[in-house]
């Protein structure tokens, strides 16, 4: 299939501004949340539940000797020393080891295996509505005794002001490769803070991304903001066992604590973006993040 492509054009309305004034602000959000029907793997329950909290859990979605298969494949991803020079490699600021792979789709058939099954495209294209492109692959890893954090975000807030994101219409999906327990780094999600646009402050520098990979603070929430949130959502700590899987809106208030137990944690995030939201120019960055972080080629998963 050839590649769908487009040319960037300058937005002429934006519904979400951000990095543009010199105060934080709380805005409505204007897309929904579920624009998919019940025809797909989510009962209508889950997607009545989704559009409330903006994510929904899957106990088990890898079967154990799928879990294992996937296990194997982030080893030897982590322990080649070749792929380690490249530029999709993020590693620790400390321990120097791999933290995040990027486009890991397009680095392993067997990742790009998984994207494509049903189980998991299925999902993204019913709450989605549409078929669905991948905007953003990855492998995370939080080493024991020395996985980082990830501050309180909203990744469209990322996504619209770096890579020219119109809508809310985009999914994300974390395979949990090992077990999420409350004490290991497990995400945590304002349940309905998908609903509120945080519109942060600060300009966004050339080449943000290379420090925003390493520790973002350019495009992070202030602590006002987020303490409205937290007083009004509550904060969901999301555990749950290994070959698991959870799912959440691009707008979701989310984060996690690092991992200073012995207990490793890693899994596969895959952000699937309608292919009626493509992303052209950036709205609030110089110029648009590179495609291991931001895909240019809108060709739809089948």
């Amino acid at each position: 299939m050839t590649a769908l492509t487009t040319d960037f054009e300058q937005p002429t309305m934006d519904d979400y501004p951000t990095r543009k004034d010199g105060f934080p602000s709380l805005l409505y959000r204007r897309d929904a949340v579920v624009l998919g029907e019940g025809d797909g793997p989510i009962d209508r329950a889950t997607l009545d539940s989704y559009d409330d909290k903006g994510y929904l859990q899957v106990e088990q979605l890898l079967t154990p000797e799928e879990l294992e298969k996937y296990r194997a494949e982030l080893r030897r991803l982590s322990e080649d020393p070749e792929l380690r020079k490249d530029e999709r490699v993020i590693v620790e600021r400390q321990s120097d080891e791999v933290r995040s792979i990027f486009e890991v789709h397009k680095i392993s058939d067997v990742i790009a295996e998984l994207v494509r099954d049903p189980r998991v495209v299925g999902r993204a294209r019913q709450i989605l509505g549409s078929d669905v492109y991948v905007h953003q692959s990855r492998v995370n890893s939080k080493p024991g005794f020395s996985g980082s954090d990830f501050f309180w975000h909203s990744d469209f807030e990322t996504w619209h002001a770096e890579d020219g994101m119109p809508r809310m219409r985009a999914v994300s999906i974390s395979i949990a490769l090992t077990d999420n327990y409350e004490h290991n780094g497990s995400l945590m999600i304002m349940p309905g803070s998908h609903k509120t646009f945080v519109s942060c402050v600060g300009e966004t520098p050339e080449n943000h991304y290379k420090a925003s990979l390493k520790q973002q603070e350019v495009g992070t929430p202030d602590q006002d903001s987020l303490s409205i949130l937290a007083a009004k959502h509550g904060i969901d700590v999301l555990t749950g066992p290994a070959g698991g899987a959870i799912m959440f809106d691009s707008n979701c208030m989310h984060g996690s604590s690092g991992n200073i137990t012995p207990f490793p944690r890693s899994n596969i995030f895959i952000v699937f973006n309608s292919v009626e939201n493509t992303c052209g120019e950036p709205f609030a960055a110089p110029t648009p993040r590179p495609p291991f972080l931001g895909a240019r080629d809108f060709t739809p998963v089948v």
